[in-house]
């Protein structure tokens, strides 16, 4: 006789099978108990520097060696920077040169525009000539004057750098014949002055200051050709 199946379908004599119980919720309670995943690790942060400071280390490198002498490298090392920093902070060669000068213009070269304000056309010229002799032969600055000497001559990818000293000596050159042009409507000058020839005078002696300073010339010697220079000037 055959065994008679019961309801739950097993035989008669055996235990009934269990059914599997499923496994609910397996998965996302895997996700939930997974340890989060590490965030990737960041990049260093680039060394804080005084952009003040680096721009004083890049002049004093530019007065030196003058701008195609002063290599990427010779920049970074005195301005305590990288590549990187250098162009995020500042832009390329050109664009830190270009900041340099105004700096320059702004720090040692400043007893220009001091001069600008003096009483009298002569007095003017003799402060330029003053602030000049001094500058130039300060012990603790290069020689010679940055915006004249920094690219007298340059190679043909460098012309730009040549044009804007040009520029900048020109605007120079121009404030002093507006300062002269005045001075004479004041009557500080004789009516038979030309401002343009007086101004374009005042700048050939300073410029050759600054030659003859970055050539050795002392203090002493470059104060007797300002005084030669000042005993020519029109009465």
């Amino acid at each position: 006789m055959k065994p008679r199946k019961t309801i739950s379908g097993s035989r008669e004599g055996e235990a009934p099978s269990e059914p599997p119980v499923p496994q609910r919720g397996t998965r996302k309670s895997a996700a939930r108990t997974a340890a989060p995943a590490e965030p990737p690790p960041k990049r260093g942060r680039p060394r804080a520097f005084d952009p003040d400071a680096a721009l004083d280390a890049a002049l004093d490198v530019f007065w030196r060696k003058g701008y195609e002498g002063a290599s990427m490298p010779d920049l970074t090392e005195a301005m305590g920077i990288n590549r990187p920093s250098l162009y995020a902070a500042f832009g390329n060669k050109e664009a830190l040169f270009k900041k340099v000068l105004d700096r320059y213009a702004q720090g040692p070269a400043a007893y220009v525009h001091a001069a600008l304000q003096a009483p009298t056309a002569r007095a003017c010229f003799e402060r330029l000539l003053a602030g000049s002799v001094d500058a130039l032969t300060n012990p603790r600055t290069p020689r010679g004057c940055l915006a004249v000497q920094g690219a007298l001559a340059c190679g043909d990818a460098n012309e730009p750098v040549r044009k804007e000293l040009c520029a900048r000596r020109g605007q120079a050159e121009a404030l002093l014949r507006d300062r002269f042009t005045r001075a004479r409507a004041e009557g500080d000058l004789p009516k038979s002055t030309d401002p343009a020839d007086l101004a374009k005078y005042a700048t050939t002696i300073l410029h050759g200051l600054s030659v003859q300073a970055s050539s050795g010339a002392t203090r002493a010697q470059l104060r007797k050709v300002a005084d030669l220079a000042l005993g020519a000037w029109p009465t």
